[in-house]
């Protein structure tokens, strides 16, 4: 019989010669040449880095294990308010789960294993780490760099098209593991309700809508703003629990360095940004005047200045807290 053709889109190497590694994130078998080392390729699945270094999971993790104590000091101060929870479960009562979920579903595209497979390997292997149930993941045409989770009963996530534009797939990873962070450390309900806070209280149709009544109750009992202050916090907590899942205080770093940089990033020194960050974090803690006007500067945002976010986060990586989650 003739010999079959090398076929020239296939690696010249035999299968003999190749290993099988199997991805720490995903599961996945990839097949690498023999002279493989890590990093030198990436899943066929989730199209994370391959490495044969060992990953800890975290199923049974206790949120308490990794608030931050700014995120707690500030849901405490919530909580303190009489009636919070009533008031903010009458806002959501007639915004509810289905509005969410058709906004999302009419105007982004759904993440499943046959739409964005990639995203959706990235997502169920955030949740198998955290223990968290998978939910819906959306990409939505924004030029905003973003990503939220809103919902009631069942949370979604969306991530911005600008958003993940930009990031490689490992600071991907970390902005779905922030995001699932939020689920597993129970902030959905709180988060929504402080987003739309954010949005009505900026929009003059909020006074013709049904919960009319409601935002105004909310607003003059103080609840608006200790909402939109706690929300800013527990940013800081899902930063750790992006961290726990990465096991890489670097991917955090890039990642804020994007969000900081924007598309200058690429001609960033990314030493002289965390030694900025570590600057900005010495100030903030030793003089009350920058400690006021970072305060004062942050509270119009929904997030933290990514200065800010990217100095916590390497703090808490040098901490025992930490160094005892991961077995570091």
């Amino acid at each position: 019989m003739p010999k079959k053709k090398p076929d020239p889109s296939e690696p010249s190497e035999s299968i003999a010669t190749r290993l099988s590694v199997k991805c720490r994130y995903c599961g996945q078998k990839n097949a690498v040449r023999s002279d493989y080392k890590a990093h030198d390729a990436n899943c066929g699945k989730c199209k994370l880095p391959l490495s044969d270094a060992p990953r800890k999971t975290f199923e049974d993790l206790d949120k308490n294990e990794y608030i931050h104590p700014a995120d707690a000091k500030a849901m405490a101060a919530l909580k303190a308010i009489p009636g919070v929870d009533s008031a903010l479960k009458k806002l959501l009562a007639w915004t509810g789960e289905s509005a969410i979920r058709v906004m999302f579903t009419a105007s982004a595209v759904k993440v499943t294993p046959k739409q964005c497979p990639d995203l959706h390997a990235k997502l169920e292997a955030v949740c198998a780490s955290l223990g968290v149930e998978v939910p819906d993941l959306f990409v939505q045409q924004n030029p905003i760099v973003n990503a939220f989770t809103g919902g009631v009963e069942k949370p979604i996530i969306v991530l911005h098209s600008a958003l993940i534009e930009r990031l490689n797939d490992e600071e991907t990873f970390a902005v779905i593991a922030h995001e699932v962070g939020h689920i597993h450390a129970e902030h959905v309900l709180y988060l929504t309700a402080a987003r739309l806070m954010e949005f009505l209280l900026n929009r003059s149709v909020a006074a013709l809508l049904p919960g009319a009544e409601i935002i105004k109750l909310i607003v003059s009992m103080g609840i608006a703003s200790a909402l939109l202050a706690w929300a800013r916090r527990a940013e800081l907590s899902c930063d750790r629990a992006a961290l726990l899942v990465t096991q890489d205080p670097d991917v955090i770093g890039r990642t804020m360095m994007k969000l900081a940089g924007g598309t200058f990033a690429s001609k960033i020194d990314y030493e002289e940004f965390l030694a900025q960050g570590r600057e900005f974090k010495k100030n903030y803690d030793a003089s009350s005047l920058d400690r006021f006007w970072a305060d004062v500067t942050n509270a119009g945002l929904t997030h933290p200045f990514p200065i800010w976010r990217v100095a916590e986060a390497l703090e808490w990586a040098q901490t025992e807290q930490y160094k005892r989650l991961t077995g570091v």
